[in-house]
């Protein structure tokens, strides 16, 4: 797996669509910087098909140091929840869209050595 920056992307983009790497670069940076402003304001981002982003409030809470035991105190704070939508699913894991089934049907352990075995 590697990592793809916004430079690539907006090459990427610049080719498909024949628009100047300037342009698209500008239209990218705008996108990321509205995503940015609603999210700050507390609103919901939803894409149809690709996701949703939405602002989660983590509660305060209180923490131990694995190394020292010590209780610390972690203040509550706001974070960015991203729910994947259906295609991107579909295009990630074509195959765990298969109808999801109860636990002590065909996903139980006995049934898992069984298919292994008939492999």
């Amino acid at each position: 797996m590697s990592t793809t920056t916004k430079k690539e992307l907006i090459e990427r983009i610049a080719d498909q669509t024949q628009q100047k790497r300037a342009t698209v670069k500008k239209t990218v940076q705008a996108f990321l910087d509205n995503v940015i402003e609603e999210l700050s304001k507390g609103n919901r981002l939803e894409f149809r098909d690709f996701g949703v982003f939405e602002i989660k409030e983590r509660a305060a809470r209180v923490a131990q140091n694995p190394k020292t035991l010590e209780r610390v105190k972690v203040p509550a704070k706001r974070t960015v929840k991203f729910k994947i939508g259906r295609l991107m699913k579909e295009s990630l894991d074509p195959e765990d869209i298969a109808p999801v089934r109860s636990a002590g049907s065909a996903g139980s352990a006995g049934s898992a050595a069984a298919r292994s075995a008939d492999d």
